[in-house]
């Protein structure tokens, strides 16, 4: 079975198209291709890095990357995580690909004690859980 390519992208590649790589790495790595990308790269972001760890998935090896031109147009499923990725995606030739928008706050812009920060990071990162565990189970 050839597996599907999907996509992730966000402004930065540094906190929700990591999470929602790894979580589809960890759900669905059988059935799909994963790989993520920005309209930046800004690194991985140290606290995604530790809720994706908290929920079993270690993301501290992936690489933060620029949107790759070739990746955009051979995926099966491109699927932006934030407004600011779905408004300025570079534009997609192959007609074939399915576009999707999943909006989610960013946590990186989150502020208050460090508590709060990271409750902030959790709640983005469980309710990205919940919709790749929902894709997966669709077998888009």
């Amino acid at each position: 079975m050839t597996k599907k390519l999907v996509y992730f992208l966000c402004t930065g590649n540094s906190c929700r198209s990591q999470m929602a790589d790894g979580f589809l790495n960890e759900l669905g790595g059988d059935q799909y291709e994963v790989k993520s990308a920005g309209l930046e790269a800004h690194g991985l972001n140290p606290r995604a890095v530790q809720v994706m760890k908290e929920a079993g998935v270690d993301i501290s090896g992936n690489s933060s990357d620029v949107i790759d031109p070739e990746l955009l147009n051979r995926a099966d499923y491109v699927i932006t995580l934030c407004g600011h990725a779905d408004e300025h995606c570079p534009v997609i030739s192959n007609t074939n690909v399915v576009k999707w928008h999943w909006g989610f706050e960013d946590p990186a812009k989150a502020t208050g004690t460090e508590e709060e920060i990271m409750t902030q990071f959790r709640q983005v990162r469980d309710s990205i859980k919940q919709r790749i565990a929902a894709f997966v189970k669709e077998g888009k």
